[in-house]
């Protein structure tokens, strides 16, 4: 193995690291723990969650600009990721707390509102490494493979998760099933296992030197982030895949928040259906990001998005129709074949039109387009819900963000092996 390679799988592996937090957290075990155990009825529970979604969606996409701006002039990005995986790291582990009962509904959103505010941060700096490490025109493969680790990544610990606590009659360590210990040990499980796996990138994945003092870098970087909104006409292609990605990305981040909490209040499904079908989805997204991954470096990453959105239409549209578990679960799994391919194939072509020089900060935006409306999904499904009393009627507003995402996609030039500058 090349040193090149070792570092592309170490980078990679950082994807396989930190997938357990939104799979485990923010879509299966604890999303559906909360709404059931914590929050007075299943209802009211997803209105709660998509508010505290929406508020770490709006310091999201009013910070990760700006880091990312920053960190262009400062150069190192490695810095950056450690103290947002922190964050998320600690914030998760302090779910332990979060008991079943209403006093806990406080703990439980700010915890997961700061855990989800670390996350994403830290996908701004770690996209924004993806170029560095690949061959122009390979970066479609390292992207999805890195994807795919990352949802094996999910369906791992999920599976730990099952056979070491939830389906057991004695979990480990002796936990209070009466108290949801089995449950609440997620969070510090999720912990764990995000700061063993992202280690390989922080010992021996190479950075950027350093460029000048952090004073200077925050002085410079807010000044270049103003300009080049000033100049967005100079970037036609960034700025247009922004606001198209900034649409469908909402519809997908709120189906990620909210598939548990549907599947466990419409289906009713228990805790360790739950898992399972979380593993199950893992295994179907992780296929489907590898595998286009390889054609996206063949085919261009508009048409692997393109097509991604148009499946996610139409079987999303059938997830919500359908009345019989069993459909729902096959419907599903067929859901996450498309899931994957959206995120990396969506990575891949802004590292195909980001100019180099403001990578990090064109990486910041790319995570202000994926949160800047982030709070609009959730808030309509909890104010549908709210509304209709019905869970599907609040999580059939996710399609209107896939439709509205593919038609501003076929405005977009099929970008390749250059970039745009």
């Amino acid at each position: 193995m090349t040193a090149q390679s070792f570092h592309r799988i170490s980078w990679a592996l950082f994807d396989f690291a930190n997938s357990a937090f939104p799979t485990v957290i923010t879509t299966f075990v604890f999303a559906a723990y909360f709404s059931k155990a914590i929050a007075p009825d299943e209802v009211t529970g997803t209105s709660l969650w998509g508010y505290a979604m929406a508020i770490s969606g709006i310091l999201i996409a009013c910070t990760a600009p700006f880091c990312g701006a920053i960190a262009d002039r400062a150069g190192a990005r490695k810095p950056w990721i450690f103290f947002f995986s922190l964050t998320c790291i600690l914030a998760s582990a302090a779910l332990w707390f979060a008991v079943p009962d209403q006093s806990a509904i406080i703990l439980a959103l700010i915890c997961v509102g700061c855990a989800t505010f670390g996350f994403e941060m830290t996908m701004v700096f770690y996209n924004a490494m993806l170029a560095d490490l690949c061959v122009p025109g390979r970066e479609g493969l390292l992207s999805g493979m890195a994807w795919g680790l990352g949802y094996l990544g999910g369906l791992l610990g999920l599976a730990m998760v099952l056979v070491l606590f939830v389906q057991t009659d004695q979990p480990l360590f002796g936990l209070d099933k009466d108290l949801a210990e089995h449950i609440r040990i997620s969070g510090p499980f999720v912990g764990l296992w995000y700061g063993l796996f992202a280690l390989p990138l922080f010992l021996f994945v190479p950075d950027q030197p350093a460029k000048m003092p952090m004073r200077q870098a925050v002085r410079d970087g807010l000044g270049q982030f103003v300009l080049t909104l000033k100049k967005w006409r100079d970037h036609p292609t960034v700025f247009g895949f922004l606001l198209t990605r900034m649409i469908y990305i909402d519809g997908l981040n709120t189906l990620f928040a909210f598939g548990g909490i549907y599947a466990a209040g419409t289906f009713g499904m228990s805790f360790q259906d739950l898992i399972i079908f979380g593993i199950s989805i893992n295994v179907t997204a992780g296929l489907g990001a590898a595998i286009f991954g390889w054609l996206d470096d063949r085919w261009g990453s508009k048409r692997v998005i393109m097509l991604s959105l148009v499946c996610l239409i139409l079987v999303g549209t059938a997830t919500l129709l359908v009345t019989d578990k069993n459909h729902f679960m096959v419907l599903g799994l067929l859901l996450g074949l498309f899931m994957g391919p959206t995120q990396a194939a969506s990575r891949t072509y802004m590292s195909k039109i980001a100019p180099d020089h403001l990578r990090g900060e064109l990486f910041g935006l790319y995570a202000f387009s994926g949160k800047a409306t982030a709070f609009i999904g959730p808030f309509l499904v909890a104010l549908f819900s709210d509304l209709m009393a019905s869970q599907r009627a609040g999580m059939a507003t996710i399609i209107i963000f896939f439709v509205i995402g593919l038609a501003l996609m076929q405005k977009l030039p099929d970008i390749r092996e250059h970039k745009l500058t």
